[in-house]
């Protein structure tokens, strides 16, 4: 396997007086989205902001590229990785397009004038989040799952090698969910790593690859088809659901899918 986009080795840190991401070790490589997910508090997010460079950690470091992500200069660094926080600003009068357009600026620098490249960057961004029909409008008029389509468009027009994403799903309805998972997919054959932090496990599921957060560690890593993985699901949130198989009757060659079933 070639080297991984991103590493992280031993990774630590604590926030007032608790270890809130303890000893993590892990690779995101090319071609591979990745779902993490785990309870309330087990360290998923402040994991991302390790990994994007926006902590820093107490022990441990993160490799870019196979590079020192500290030592990397802030331009580099945002044009091989694309962050969506979990709680993004999308506020004011500023137009749809120019806030995905914020997302070349790593490219052409705050002086540079975006070119074509930029502008075509930008149209793929908004057409593959289904917001090219309100491309003109201002963001004070859009609804919330509006607004976070702009944002996630902004991360993807950086297209980075790398693209770390905190509960991309939220303010999203069904459709919209399935258009993200399937355009962080395409992302990843594309050539991109992936990684995103999701509440709903149903959607987790889909992922290349899931890693199982509790208590600030990884306590699983692996594909959804691993049994282990499943179990290891199921046991970190206190056996409150069953994660059982589903295949499609009408297609018995295609890959079996997985559903969570929460008990009552």
């Amino acid at each position: 396997m070639t080297a991984p986009a991103l590493r992280a080795d031993g990774l630590g840190l604590r926030l007032g007086g608790w270890q809130a991401v303890d000893g993590v070790s892990l690779a995101l490589h090319a071609g591979q989205w990745a779902a993490i997910v785990g309870p309330n508090g087990a360290g998923k997010s402040t994991l991302l902001a390790l990994l994007a460079g926006l902590r820093r950690p107490d022990a441990g470091q993160v490799w870019l590229q196979g590079r020192p992500l500290a030592a990397l200069p802030a331009r580099e660094r945002a044009q091989a990785l694309a962050w969506l926080p979990q709680q993004g600003e999308a506020e004011g009068e500023i137009g749809v397009r120019d806030v995905v357009r914020l997302g070349r600026l790593p490219h052409h620098g705050l002086l540079g004038a975006p070119d074509a490249g930029d502008e075509a960057a930008v149209d793929r961004a908004l057409a593959d989040t289904e917001s090219t029909a309100f491309a003109q409008r201002r963001l004070s008029s859009l609804s919330g799952g509006e607004r976070q389509r702009v944002l996630l468009a902004r991360a993807l027009a950086v297209q980075a090698p790398v693209l770390l994403l905190d509960e991309p799903t939220t303010h999203l309805d069904a459709p919209h969910q399935r258009l993200l998972l399937r355009g962080l997919a395409a992302r990843a054959r594309a050539g991109a790593a992936v990684a995103a932090v999701l509440h709903d496990l149903n959607l987790a599921l889909a992922a290349d690859r899931v890693l199982v957060m509790a208590h600030g560690r990884v306590v699983a890593d692996g594909a959804p088809a691993d049994p282990s993985l499943r179990a290891a699901l199921v046991q970190v949130f206190d056996q409150a659901f069953s994660i059982e198989t589903v295949q499609r009757a009408a297609d018995p060659a295609a890959a079996a899918r997985w559903v969570v079933v929460p008990h009552h």
